[in-house]
């Protein structure tokens, strides 16, 4: 039997999550992505918190298209991090190909100074 497109995801999600965990000072930037918007976090999983959010619905991203946001969003994710004094992150794609607006976020996360 065919998997649906959620299950599949799921199993992928399940399948970086066993390698992938976020620390106090290197944390997990996940990312989420909808049919309208994109959203990213760092989380500290040891102690369960999330560090900083972003997210395309924010008021101060400005964006045209999707991609246009999720590139917003790569670089407004990797000031949050610099100023809270991180410059490495683990990148958590939440089974997501890295393809399409979530490889335009993390390059732009990249561009702003982030290390994955």
């Amino acid at each position: 039997m065919a998997l649906s497109k959620l299950q599949r995801r799921a199993r992928i999600k399940r399948r970086i999550r066993k390698i992938i965990s976020g620390t106090a000072t290197k944390p997990r930037l996940s990312v989420y992505r909808s049919n309208k918007e994109i959203y990213a976090q760092l989380v500290d999983d040891v102690n369960g918190v999330t560090l900083a959010s972003v997210s395309s619905r924010n008021k101060e991203i400005k964006a045209g298209t999707k991609l246009e946001a999720a590139t917003a969003v790569g670089k407004a994710i990797a000031e949050k991090a610099t100023k809270a004094g991180l410059d490495t992150v683990a990148f958590d794609r939440n089974g997501y190909l890295y393809h399409g607006r979530v490889k335009v976020l993390a390059d732009a996360a990249r561009e702003a100074g982030l290390k994955f």
